[in-house]
């Protein structure tokens, strides 16, 4: 198993992943910073966890909005909701090691 190393919020983390996933990780990684920095600065400080939680719930609805702007496409709906699942499996993995982190 390979390892990403990434960062959210200032706090840096390894995540496995298969390998030659590592860069990909990472640029997602970034994305979802950017977009939890964003989230932050509208929300205010209402701690990691609930910040971590409106951020992957405001990318899942974007996710869902795009998915049902292309519909009759089985394939790429099969395509997105892996992605989504897969995802969330990440956004769960980071959060219990956000949560172990405490």
């Amino acid at each position: 198993m390979a390892k990403a190393d990434i960062s959210l919020r200032g706090k840096a983390y390894a995540i496995a992943c298969a390998p030659g996933q590592e860069t990909r990780i990472q640029m997602l990684a970034e994305q979802l910073n950017a977009r939890v920095n964003q989230i932050a600065g509208a929300v205010g400080d209402i701690g990691e966890e609930r910040l971590l939680l409106i951020t992957a719930l405001a990318l899942l609805d974007e996710l869902d909005a795009s998915r049902r702007a292309v519909p009759g496409n089985a394939a790429a709906e099969a395509k997105v909701a892996k992605a989504l699942s897969d995802a969330a499996a990440r956004i769960e993995a980071l959060a219990a090691r956000v949560e172990g982190s405490h």
